[in-house]
This record gives structure tokens, C-alpha cells and sequence, in this order.
């Protein structure tokens, strides 16, 4: 019949047993993680083919894997790039944007800096609307090429946002046009002249320049004969007044207190 020595010292021999097999499983599923995780090399050119063939969602996932897990391997800027990169031919602007930017300022002098900026220029300039709407993408976007041709003249990117500028000015110049021709149709015409005055002065050569013009001129003229009616309408009220001290005596008018 067994003790309870016996059975105290089976119980503690048991429950090292124990204790010994759960390390021995968290060892192994320990390993078999670490196994699982790709060399950065394997993660970059899985990215790479993924973008190259179109796959841009599944190339984000395996550049941002690498990213996550070797932050300070020599691919991990490959990777920072192409997110961007793959967010940008995805036309998700905003968040390109905010990669490319992130980019820039986590790495100010790399040689991609000049591209980086270009692109942020063209995610503002893809999302550029009609002219009859609002023009904020435009203007970032002249913001961004101007910036680029500021800080890098001399770089090949920086003479491709040469005809995008002109593409911005003519946007907001468009703008300026359509909304001074709603004013002028609506007989605003002093808005209206100072739309097209702004067109001729800022934006002299995206095509319109001769169209503003003539415009100004017959803003002009519409100022004037409102200006002639106006005076012409007071003159004959004044000619329709009474005459006399009459008037004068009728209306309430407060008297200047005197001194006592």
C-alpha cells in the first residue's frame, strides 16, 4: 500500500514532467516562429516581383513585412519607397502622400529625396478636378513642383514639373475665368473684373490672357453704366424734391443743446 511519502514524491515527479514538456513545446513553437520569418532578401525581391507584375496590394503587405521585422536591414528604405510607390499606382493619393512625406523626412539626403518630392507633386496634380471646382489639388501641387524646382534645379525630375506648372497655372487661371463669366452673367460685375484682372496679371501665358481682356473691358463698361444710371436716378430725385424751407422745418431734427 503506498504512502503518502510515495504518492507526495510521484506528484512532485509528475509535475516536473510536466513543467518540462510545456518548455519543450514553447521551444518549439518558438522555433518554428523565428523559421517562419523571412530573410529580409526573400522579403524584398517577393515585394519587387509582386509590384513589377501589378500585384500592388500584395507587394505593399511584403514590403511592409519587411519593414516591420528588420527596420534596420539595408532593404528596409527599398521597402518605405515602394509602399509609397504601390499606394500611388493603387490612386490611393492620400495615403501616398503621407509615405512619400514620411520618407522625405525620416531621410532628407537620400538621393530619392528629388523623385519623392515629384511624386507627392503628382499625387496632388492626378487628383486635379474640372475648372469649375475647387482647386486646392492644383495649388498643392504648383506648391510641390515649385518646391522641387526650388531645392533641385538642376535634376531630372525637376524639368518634368516644368510642364505640370504650366498645367496647375492653367488649371487655376481656368478657374478664375469660369467664375468671373458666373459673376459677369449675374451682373457682378466689379467681382467679375477683379477675377479677370487677377488672370491677366498672375497667369499671363496659359491662353486666356486675350479672352480676360475683353472681358475686362466690358466689365468696364457695365461699371460705368451703372455708375451714370445710379447718378442719373439721384439727379432726378433731387429735381423731384420739394423746394424751400419747408422740408427742412417738417424733419425732427435734434438741436444743439445751448449753454446755460
Amino acid at each position: 500500500m503506498p504512502t503518502f511519502y510515495s504518492v507526495n514524491v510521484h506528484m512532485r515527479l509528475l509535475c516536473v514532467v510536466l513543467a518540462g514538456l510545456t518548455l519543450v513545446v514553447s521551444g518549439c513553437s518558438l522555433f518554428r516562429g523565428k523559421k517562419s520569418e523571412k530573410p529580409a532578401l526573400e522579403l524584398a525581391s517577393e515585394g519587387v516581383d509582386h509590384y513589377d507584375a501589378g500585384n500592388y496590394k500584395k507587394a505593399i503587405e511584403a514590403f511592409e513585412q519587411l519593414r516591420d521585422w528588420y527596420p534596420f536591414s539595408k532593404y528596409a528604405i527599398l521597402a518605405e519607397l515602394k509602399i509609397a510607390d504601390s499606394h500611388y499606382q493603387l490612386k490611393q493619393y492620400e495615403d501616398a502622400i503621407f509615405a512619400y512625406e514620411e520618407f522625405e523626412n525620416l531621410h532628407p539626403r537620400n538621393e530619392a529625396v528629388p523623385y519623392v518630392v515629384y511624386q507627392i507633386g503628382r499625387s496632388y496634380f492626378d487628383q486635379i478636378d474640372t475648372v469649375d471646382r475647387d482647386q486646392t489639388t492644383a495649388q498643392n501641387a504648383l506648391k510641390t513642383f515649385s518646391r522641387l524646382l526650388q531645392q533641385h534645379p538642376n535634376n531630372a525630375y525637376a524639368r518634368q514639373a516644368e510642364s505640370h506648372i504650366k498645367a496647375c497655372l492653367k488649371s487655376i487661371a481656368g478657374h478664375d475665368y469660369y467664375v468671373g463669366l458666373f459673376y459677369y452673367k449675374g451682373k457682378h460685375y466689379k467681382a467679375a473684373l477683379k477675377r479677370f484682372e487677377s488672370i491677366v496679371i498672375q497667369y499671363p501665358d496659359v491662353g486666356i490672357h486675350f479672352e480676360a481682356l475683353q472681358y475686362i473691358t466690358r466689365c468696364e463698361e457695365e461699371i460705368q453704366k451703372q455708375e451714370m444710371g445710379g447718378q442719373k436716378a439721384l439727379t432726378e430725385s433731387k429735381e423731384e424734391a420739394p423746394k424751400g424751407r419747408d422740408l427742412w422745418e417738417d424733419l425732427p431734427l435734434s438741436k444743439t443743446p445751448q449753454p446755460h
